[in-house]
Formats: structure tokens, sequence, C-alpha cells
């Protein structure tokens, strides 16, 4: 079996070195572009690009690269680094600090190292894990929760567009008149939450695989359920999720959503 604490080393250090980067940035008016998508860009989101690619590429030249601002490289490497440097690059330039760096790696098809790093929330929060090794927020191991009642159950949702134009709006309002509480936490803030036992379900479209891999290996190395919205395994194309705390919650969320 593979080791991989430490190639989450090794990712723990490539977030920190963005971090300096995104640091000295936040406070000053960085320049934006937008995107052919409409959304935006920074010299931050760049320049932090770089400095992740450059930690990763001096220790594993060999695997893959494929970041949110400087595309694929070395695609068939049996490794592949999967980045995006500012998750939230709207919040990070109005100064919003719900915003984060996000690092995963696949080996083959599989998700086995993720790294979550934010750096301005909260007096800073990097969330961490590897396939095998448990999950850990600022260095101590977090759980999800044990609730498997609707009725205790905290759900929150983010990026919803697309699923409010299928024939799952309907089973979200199933859903929320089910659960105790409907929060709309978003970006890797609510899957911080679920992984440290605060929150139970999520439910969210409208993302892509690199906003979210990390985010999955963490939620599932401290216990909890992480696939596509429609049960599907996560990959490349990957563009909505179905996130709880247990087995029980995740296909009772399932059939209320699509029964």
């Amino acid at each position: 079996m593979t080791d991989y604490q430490p190639y989450l080393d090794k990712a723990v250090e490539a977030a920190r070195a963005a971090e300096a980067v995104i640091r000295h940035y936040y406070e000053g008016n960085v320049a934006v572009e937008m995107k052919a998508d409409r959304t935006p860009v920074t010299v931050a989101d760049v320049e932090s690009e770089k400095a992740i690619h450059a930690v990763l590429e001096a220790a594993f030249p060999e695997h893959g690269f494929f970041g949110e601002e400087t595309g694929k490289s070395n695609p068939d490497a049996e490794f592949t680094w999967l980045v995006d440097p500012i998750d939230g690059t709207k919040g990070f330039v109005r100064q919003y600090p719900v915003f984060s760096t996000q690092i995963a790696l696949m080996h083959g098809s599989e998700l086995v190292v993720g790294v979550s790093n934010a750096p301005l929330y909260n007096g800073g929060e990097l969330a961490c894990a590897c396939k095998g090794g448990g999950a850990s927020l600022n260095g101590v191991p977090i759980r999800v929760s044990g609730n498997e009642a609707l009725e205790d159950v905290a759900l929150s949702t983010g990026n919803i567009a697309t699923l409010a134009g299928s024939d799952a709006w309907a089973g979200l309002g199933r859903l929320c008149r089910r659960v105790n509480r409907t929060r709309g936490y978003g970006d890797f803030l609510h899957y911080h939450l679920l992984a440290s036992g605060k929150i139970e379900l999520i439910v969210e479209s409208d993302v892509n695989i690199l906003d979210i891999a990390a985010l999955a290996v963490i939620v599932r190395e401290a216990g909890g359920v992480f696939t596509d919205l429609h049960g599907g395994e996560l990959d490349l194309d990957t563009t909505d999720v179905l996130a709880a705390n247990s087995p029980a919650v995740y296909d009772r969320a399932r059939e209320l959503l699509f029964g």
C-alpha cells in the first residue's frame, strides 16, 4: 500500500508558499482581469499557483499538474496535482476572507491527498488529509458528527443555480423541510464544518473538480461520504456534490432529492 504522507507533507509546504503570496496581495489593490467565463483572475492567483507549482515540481518532477490558472502539464503521469490557488477570488478581491487554496493529488483516477488552506478566515484554517491517514484541522484530528436523524441534521447549500433549473429542485425543497436547519456557508467553509462535525449535509452545484478534490479527501478521511449529486465517483468533469456525515444521512438525502 502506498504511503501518501510524504505527498501530503509537500502539499502543505506548497500551500504555505502560496499563503505568503496571498497575504502579500490581500491588503493591496490587486489588478483584476476577467476570464472568458466572466470569472475574475488576479496577479495573486497566478503568482500563488506558480509558487505551488515550483514546490511540487521540485519534489516530484515526474508528476502531472492541472492548475486553475496555468492549465495542464504531463497529462499521462501516474500522479497528477489538482490546484486552485485562490478558490473564491471574488471574495479575495473584496477582502472577504472566505477564500482558500485547494491542492489535491490523484493517483491514477483516485483522489489520495487533500489540502485546503484558508489563511485569512478565523485566524487561519488549514485542513488536510491523505488516504488512510485521517483528517486534521490546524494539526488537530477531526471527525464528522454522529447525527443520523434528519431532524438533527444541518444542511448547507452553495452555487445552486444549475440545481434550481433541474428536476432536483423540488427534491431540495423536500429535503429542506425535513432537516433541522438550512444555511449557505459555501466555498471551502461548509466542507471544513462537515469534516469537523459541525454540520451534516452539503448540496452544491456549479463547481469544478479543482474546487472540491482536496475537500473530498478531507471529508472522506474524517468519516464522511462525498460523491457527485447523483451518487457517482468524482472525476475531472464533476460539477456538483452531495456530501454527508454518514451513509444513513446520505441515502435519505438522495431519496428526498430524487424520489
